[in-house]
């Protein structure tokens, strides 16, 4: 009976490899096909006299980690014409008082500042709804508060919006870490994890969804799916506008140009709360391709085969299924972690990915259980690809 058991396990490890290897090479060929767009987004840029006014979207909530920084980095922007609107829940939050000390800094920068309140069950959304109201100009770039971007961010992201066909541009993004070991492990996996499956994705059917840290919006565009109250009650918001944008017809757009995420995950729970979040909202939002990426990590059926292979005796098998995984891993995380994203953690601790490859099954797995997690101040529930408030709390984002 235990052999029979090792056999089945030995044959589920092989096919995880297997699995494991094809994506990789998917994502070896979504690289290629990456590298050869952004070279071509680079060479059609265009002059200041062609850049149009942007109004820059960016909510804020609490004193985050390197906040000040992430929002200077907005006011150092190589672009002739941009203003930024920030908007907070409460006038009371503490980040409001650093966005004013910086804006002072930058008197040249149009700058405002909106009170919002949380009237719809996802805040950020309103928040998006209520400066894209007040917004000036016709192209919108929203932003979440833990980002910080280089001066080229504005001139790289913007100009694909001025094909009229192209409704939405987003851009990949490395993770920063902000806290330690735990943060380190979210950092790496936005890196070469989360990177790796857009780059797929983009490969096999194109985008069709937006990512959160940046997406760039039209006025019209936007209007074409009703504006952001259709998404008000969206978690995976910038899923779901990506998603929608691309059935009224546009074209979403993956830019060429890297910004930071700063992670902050100073605990094993935080990180895990987060990490959960995320997988669930990717259950909900795409069943199909997220049921399908269990077979995507390699770690876990290195480590099954090589326990299995050991337990009928076949040690060289073992080995070679765990060494397979490990190599997988870690050409992964060079070819997509530096060669993508540059991110410096890659070439400084590359053992990192394959731990955060184990997470990441352990994560996928627990995003299929009935488990509550944390967002903002509260605490919600899914309801399919909506949120509801589920109860108040005092933990943090």
């Amino acid at each position: 009976m235990i052999g029979l058991i090792l056999y089945f396990v030995s044959v589920v490890a092989l096919i995880g490899t297997l699995s494991s290897t094809v994506f990789l090479g998917l994502a070896i060929v979504g690289v290629v096909r990456f590298r050869s767009d952004v070279q071509k987004q680079l060479r059609s840029l265009p002059d200041d006299a062609h850049l149009p006014p942007v109004s820059v979207l960016k909510p804020v909530h609490g004193l985050e980690a390197q906040l000040k920084e992430n929002i200077e980095s907005f006011f150092c922007q190589d672009y002739p014409d941009y203003e930024i609107l920030f908007a907070a829940d409460q006038a009371d939050d503490a980040a409001l008082d650093v966005v004013r000390e910086v804006s002072e800094r930058y008197p040249h920068i149009r700058s405002r500042v909106l009170v919002t309140g949380t009237p719809w069950p996802n805040p950020v959304v309103y928040s998006f709804h209520r400066m894209a109201e007040a917004a000036a100009h016709e192209i919108l770039v929203t932003t979440d508060s833990d980002v910080e971007v280089d001066p080229k961010y504005l001139r790289e992201i913007v100009p694909p919006m001025l094909d009229p066909q192209v409704g939405l541009v987003t851009c990949l993004y490395r993770g920063k870490n902000a806290a330690g070991f735990f943060s380190g492990l979210t950092a790496i996996g936005m890196s070469v994890e989360m990177t790796a499956g857009v780059l797929v994705a983009n490969l096999l059917e194109g985008m069709k969804f937006g990512l959160g840290p940046t997406t760039v919006v039209r006025k019209d565009s936007l209007a074409s799916i009703g504006g952001y109250a259709a998404l008000q009650d969206y978690i995976a918001y910038d899923f779901a506008i990506g998603n929608l944008i691309a059935k009224a017809g546009y074209r979403v757009v993956l830019s060429g140009h890297i910004i930071n995420h700063v992670v902050n995950q100073k605990s094993f729970r935080h990180m895990w709360q987060n990490q959960l979040r995320w997988a669930q909202t990717t259950r909900y939002s795409r069943p199909k391709g997220h049921f399908g990426s269990g077979l995507i990590f390699a770690i876990p059926y290195g480590l099954l085969g090589f326990l299995a292979a050991a337990g009928l005796g076949h040690w060289g098998i073992g080995a070679l299924l765990l060494g397979a995984a490990m190599v997988n891993r870690l050409v992964e995380a060079w070819l997509v972690g530096w060669m993508v994203v540059r991110d410096t953690q890659v070439r400084r601790a590359p053992w990192l990915y394959p731990l955060r490859d184990l997470l990441g099954f352990a994560v996928w797995f627990a995003s299929y259980l009935k488990l509550r997690y944390v967002w903002r101040d509260s605490r919600f529930e899914l309801r399919g690809t909506r949120i509801a408030l589920r109860q108040t709390s005092s933990d943090n984002r």
